[in-house]
């Protein structure tokens, strides 16, 4: 840009206000700037901002017009100066517009041309993050959720309906790629009918691996903001099925939502009891006792945590044969705050579960030993504390052992 300006002088109306180089393809913003279909687009959706870089006022509608007459004054000036090495940009191809993504949204109900619709949908959806929020502007989650609810409503009392079922799953992929704002997300708990009871039929359906997988991160999105009374009244089923995503190990991004969903739902009221009773505790000692990854480590001790705050949680880490011994093995093996999570389990248990079978097993298994360990070593004052009460708790018992040292008697 500098090498050409040097040789040929270039009208600033030329130029986009943000990038100063000539505008290849000129949009009009809401605001009435014209900016570089490339630059604005980085500027509004890639960085997520939603100001105009020159008024600085508020964008409220994202849709660019072409300024079709100042793109061709640029050609034009172009093939003008062509000799001194200024080359002609070629005429951009007409981006998708509102009222293109509304027909298609409105094609899509119609059975004749939904699958065509929707895979047209989805190839715009996942060509830019302009397109997504274009999308969203026009309610198309509206349209999309009314697929899957119709779709899976339908598979559930007639397996004749393949086509029913086609359309609710490339629907759904399409909602998860959509990646809606949190006002979108919260809108899909207002839907007709239940739509987090519709993914958690998903998530039942055997051999739809890709959707079940599109069904928990989804849910793990919306979840992230919901309101509470979205989050006390979840069915019993929802965590039998979230359990069972775990079990089958779909993928490590389907594992990973599912963790992140349990530890967003389980604090609130009586989740923790459903999720114990769903079987949740015995699957995640078992991915623990194989899991190598630091972060994924990390989020089940939290929900184990979480579920162990009751009696029902507590009562099935105790069934496990690997329980303990998996908990207290991963003190100071994960991270600090895994540490912190795995010594409060421990301090439940001790606490509120600690009977005379369970005191000896902690000792039989290494426990007591690598609580002792946990306050000779620097860590964290609060997991100290823990472990430090724990101890002085069932000080009597302990001290016959010849593991706990004479300064602790």
């Amino acid at each position: 840009m500098d090498d050409l300006q040097n040789e040929v002088e270039v009208p600033r109306y030329f130029l986009c206000p943000i990038s100063l180089e000539i505008m290849k393809d000129p949009v009009t913003l809401s605001t009435g700037i014209t900016y570089d279909r490339d630059s604005i687009e980085n500027w509004l959706f890639s960085q997520k901002n939603n100001v105009c870089p020159v008024t600085k006022l508020v964008v409220f509608d994202i849709e660019l017009t072409p300024n079709h007459t100042l793109r061709r004054l640029i050609q034009s000036w172009c093939t003008l100066n062509a000799s001194s090495g200024v080359e002609r940009f070629p005429t951009p191809r007409p981006p998708i517009s509102k009222i293109e993504i509304t027909k298609l949204l409105k094609d899509s109900k119609s059975p004749q041309h939904q699958m065509k619709s929707l895979n047209r949908l989805k190839s715009i959806v996942l060509e830019n993050e302009k397109n997504k929020r274009l999308m969203e502007s026009v309610g198309a989650a509206d349209y999309i959720s009314s697929i899957i609810n119709k779709g899976i409503s339908t598979s559930m009392t007639s397996s004749s309906l393949a086509g029913e079922f086609a359309g609710a799953d490339e629907a759904l992929n399409i909602l998860y790629h959509l990646k809606l704002s949190p006002t979108g997300l919260k809108s899909l708990f207002g839907k007709t009918g239940d739509f987090v009871e519709t993914l958690t039929r998903v998530m039942q359906r055997a051999g739809s691996y890709e959707s079940r997988a599109y069904a928990v991160m989804l849910l793990k999105s919306m979840f992230e903001v919901a309101e509470p009374m979205h989050v006390t009244s979840l069915n019993p089923k929802f965590f039998t099925e979230l359990v069972q995503i775990l079990t089958d190990q779909i993928s490590q991004k389907a594992t990973k939502a599912t963790l992140k969903l349990l530890i967003s739902v389980c604090p609130w009221g009586r989740n923790r009891i459903k999720a114990a009773e769903a079987g949740a505790v015995a699957v995640l000692i078992d991915a623990l006792l194989d899991c190598t990854e630091k972060r994924t480590s990390e989020m089940i001790i939290t929900v184990l945590d979480q579920v162990c705050q009751s009696a029902e949680g507590r009562a099935e880490l105790l069934k496990h044969g690997g329980g303990l011994a998996v908990v207290s093995k991963k003190v100071f093996r994960v991270s600090s705050a895994a540490s912190e999570k795995a010594v409060r389990i421990l301090y439940s248990v001790a606490v509120f579960s600690g009977n005379t079978r369970v005191v000896q097993e902690m000792l039989e298994l290494g426990v007591v030993e690598k609580l002792l360990l946990v306050l000779q070593v620097d860590c964290g004052s609060k997991m100290k504390e823990k472990a430090r009460e724990i101890l002085k708790m069932h000080a009597r018992v302990w001290k016959k052992s010849p593991c706990v040292t004479y300064n602790l008697i």
